[in-house]
Order: C-alpha cells, then structure tokens, then sequence
C-alpha cells in the first residue's frame, strides 16, 4: 500500500480555474456548445491565498492559525472577549495590538480590519510575517511551514511561553488532522514543527507521570519532569495555571461560604487565549476552570476555594465555581462531544465533593444569573446532552478499545519494538519503530456493528524523542483517510483524531505507519472507536 502525502500546494493566484476551455470555432457535427465547467473558489478560500502570496506566508498554515483563534469565522466584526477581531483574531485591548500592528503594516483602516473578512485575513498575515521577520526568517526557510513555529507563538500574544507554545501546538495539530469548513480546505500533512526556543517550554498539554525506566536515548527524569504539566490540586485531571492576582479574590470559601452552583460559560475565544486573557491584570475577569474544545482538556485557574470573577453577580460569585467552554456563543463548532464529556466529568466531581444537585437548578448558564447581559452558553449549546452526560447518561451506542496487547486485534511486523518506558503507555506496554520510506503499518482490528459514522480516538505516550508526524490510517467506506499526530507532546489520554464513515464487519480499522518524514520513534498503543 502507497501512503498518499500531501505536500502544500503552490499559492493560488486565481479565484476561477477553467476546467474545459471553451472551443473557438464548433465542427459541423457538433449541435450545441460544448459546456465549460467553472470552479469557484469560496471568497474566504480565496482571500487566504490572496494574503499568503501577498505576505510569502505558507497558505494552509495561515488557515490553521484562523482555524484555531475562531474556526475561521470572523462573527461580523463583534470583539471577543479579549478585544480580538475577525477570522484572525486581530486584537485590541490595552496591552495587545495586533489591530494597529496590522493596520499600520498594511495601510487599511482599523474598522475595515475588523469587520472585512478579507481585510482582516491580509492584517494577520502580514502580522505573521512581521514576527518571522524579526525571527530572521530567510525566503528558504519560509517555505518549510514547521520553521514558523515561533512566529506562530508569538502571534497569540500570550501571557507566558508555556502558553504560547500551547498556542502555537494547536495550529500545528490542525494541520495534521487538515481543515474543511466555510468554504476553506486543508488536506492533513506532514509538518516538522521546529520549536526552536520553546522546545524545552513546559507542556501544558502533558499529563504529569513518572518514568519508569531510563533509556540512554531519552531525556533525563528532570527535563521530564519538567516538561510536565502541574495538575490542579482540586481536580487532578486538569492542569494548573493560576490567573493573574487582581483577576480573582482568595477565600476559604469551603468553610465560609457554601458553594451551591456550577455557572456554565462560552468564553468567546480560544482556550489559549482565554487562558492568557484570565492571565492579564487589565482583565479584571477570571473563571476557575477553561475547558478545550478538540479534546477536553482542562486547565484550572482558581481554586476552587477562591472567588473567581466570572458571573457578573457577587452574590453568584460568592457561592458558584464557573466554568468557560472554548469557542463562540454564535458558533456550533465548537461544541463537541469531547468537550461536553469533558466538561460533564469536571460538573460531576464538583456536584459530588459540593452537595450541588445533579439538575438545571444546581448547574446553571452564565444567561440565567440575575441581572445578566450575557447570552453564554447561548443556543447551540445542548443542556439534554450535557445533562446526560453530567448524570451519568448519554453513552455511546457502541464503543470498543483496542490495545497494542488485544488478542488478535492487533498486528505488526517484527520491525516494531516493545516498551515499557513512559508511564503514559495504555496498558501494560506500546509498540515503537523508526520512521522509514516503506509501508510497515501496525493495525488495530475491530468488528464494527453497522455502517455509520464512528468517533476514532488514539492513545500514546507522549516525548521529545517520538515521533513530530505520525500518520494514522483510517480505513474509512470511501477509502483510506490520514492524519497526521505529533506524538511529542499531548499524549498520555485520548485524543480524537477525527469521525469517519466505516463499513460494517471485521476489518483492520486503524493502522499506524512509518512512512512519514517526521523525527523520532513512531509509536502504536491504543485506539478507541465510538458510534455516537
């Protein structure tokens, strides 16, 4: 089998691509003309090619990067909450300005900036390519998109690096698992992302672990360590990043006051820009959890003893834990199943260690605090699952796991090792090879029930020495789909990778090759196949 791989395209640098050139003169056989079929590149589509040409940016990163600030919706010209616009996400508050930036490198007004699509697409390449200029990118090493690593993290304008460089991971994990919506495409690749300054940044995406055996080619226990993200002390499942001081009160709320509601929010903005925003002094708004919405990640900013600034009511204050959901009130994107479980789990805990009732009365929206301006978590939000969910309802139809170890569901060549190295393996162990030019994939098997859409979910251990691309196959009804991981951070949970159309039966479903260009050992340890 030949791994297809995508290698980014040329810049576009027409918006119609005539497919049938219309003839000069008709034979005399000929009754009508022939017909001209004409592609029309989406204006969106179009205004990111247009930007990347104009700026010498790579195209599909600079769809990534919007993807990942606002799923490429620019929400009519409306701020999010840390004064940002448009599909960029251009900002305007009193320590960022990107808007100005942009307006003064490109010469267009501020207003255009924020409500023109195709305006604000063109400011924020032009910001990019200003922060790749400072960085000494040369004309060679802006056509590798991996060397736009660091311009990228400094385009999020975060509070510290760890959060820039959690920033900067999500732009490049989109371009592994590719891009289709409004009207926008990024076919999933292979991309290196060279991290130059922020590979030894704490990981706010790594689960804390410990090593459990020593292997000369890795990295020392320390460096390890600390890599390693802090876990909260009140929900260990998530991560611990403390909002600036003056965005919060320090209580003892669990012996003086009693805590009696969950406030659901939407944060208008992405989850590292919520993160940083809530890390800003001039924000003077907090919440104590921000809950990612491609997989669920959760961070936790206040303790929950703590008076987190986030209902608009101190009353509501004094006695809530308020949760911010990634995303856009006006957007359905973002509200995924990962996120919703995510959440669910987190609203579970509270309700269980608070005594808060497991209903609409103890779990609230930021809508129904009195005297609310807000409208989060707004209309696209759906209470029946997420109350499913925080009940302990709502499972999937069919849901089936398979380890490197499964009884004949697993298979690979002798070519790949075994190892008990990381602590963030599923199961006993996990399977390792190199990288390689040849088609060697391990394979997961699975007895799929029906035909339909199924959620596909992957598990590996994550290290600086894995793999910076590794291509999962999906053996999908219209043929096989690629995505590519990069196994160095994020690992250690379940990480969808995308829902896909698959036959009933059993079959080989998921494989891991090792053709790929990527660095470091290619790793194959567990998948988890969801009919939702």
């Amino acid at each position: 089998m030949t791994l297809a791989r995508t290698r980014l395209a040329a810049l576009a640098t027409s918006t119609l691509t005539l497919l049938l050139p219309i003839a000069a003169a008709q034979p005399a056989w000929s009754q009508t003309s022939p017909a001209v079929t004409v592609v029309k590149e989406s204006p969106l589509s179009a205004a990111f090619a247009k930007a990347a040409a104009a700026h010498d940016v790579p195209r599909d990163l600079l769809v990534a990067l919007a993807y990942a600030e606002t799923h490429l919706d620019g929400h009519n010209g409306e701020p999010s909450a840390s004064g940002g616009y448009g599909v960029m996400h251009l900002v305007s508050n009193p320590t960022t300005r990107s808007l100005e930036k942009a307006a003064e490198l490109t010469g267009l007004p501020a207003d255009r900036l924020k409500s023109d699509d195709a305006a604000n697409v063109l400011g924020g390449a032009a910001v990019l390519r200003a922060h790749a200029d400072v960085l000494g990118l040369d004309e060679a090493a802006r056509k590798d998109p991996g060397r736009w690593y660091e311009a990228v993290a400094r385009y999020g304008n975060a509070a510290s690096p760890e959060l820039a460089r959690l920033y900067a991971d999500a732009v490049y994990e989109q371009l592994g698992l590719g891009i289709d919506l409004r009207g926008v495409k990024v076919e999933p690749q292979e991309v290196t992302a060279d991290r130059g300054a922020y590979a030894k940044t704490r990981d706010l995406n790594a689960r804390s672990t410990e090593q459990t055996e020593g292997q000369a080619e890795r990295q020392a226990e320390a460096q390890a360590e600390a890599q390693a993200a802090i876990a909260s002390q009140d929900y260990p499942p998530a991560a611990w990043v403390a909002a600036n001081s003056g965005n919060y009160r320090v209580s003892n709320r669990e012996t003086s006051y009693n805590i009696d509601r969950v406030v659901m929010h939407v944060a208008q903005g992405s989850y590292a820009g919520t993160i940083s925003w809530f890390q800003n002094p001039s924000a003077n708004v907090s919440a104590h959890y921000v809950i990612k919405s491609s997989n669920g990640a959760v961070t936790q900013m206040v303790r929950d003893k703590d008076v987190a600034w986030h209902a608009g009511n101190s009353t509501y204050n004094n006695r809530s834990i308020g949760i911010e959901l990634e995303g856009y009130v006006s957007d359905a994107s973002w509200f995924t199943d990962a996120m919703y479980r995510s959440a669910a789990a987190l609203v579970r805990h509270l309700c269980d260690k608070y005594a808060i009732p497991k209903t609409r009365t103890g779990v609230i929206g930021h809508n129904e605090v009195p005297g609310a301006t807000h409208t989060d978590p707004g209309p696209h939000f759906n209470w029946t699952t997420f109350m499913n969910y925080v009940t302990g309802g709502g499972t999937p139809t069919w849901q089936t796991t398979v380890d490197n170890t499964t009884a004949g569901q697993f298979t690979a060549s002798a070519n790949w090792g075994t190892s008990t190295y990381s602590s963030q393996r599923h199961g006993a162990d996990y399977r390792f090879a190199d990288p390689v030019a040849a088609s060697d994939p391990a394979w997961y098997s699975a007895t799929i029930p029906s035909a339909g859409n199924y959620r596909v979910e992957v598990w590996y251990p994550a290290d600086p020495g894995y793999n910076s691309s590794a291509p999962y196959i999906v053996a999908a009804s219209g043929g096989n789909q690629t995505v590519f991981v990069d196994q160095r951070s994020g690992g250690g949970a379940w990480r969808a990778i995308g829902t896909f159309a698959l036959n009933a039966g059993t079959q080989n479903v998921v494989g891991v090759s090792r053709w790929t260009s990527g660095t470091g050992y290619v790793i194959a340890d567990a998948v988890r196949i969801s009919r939702i």
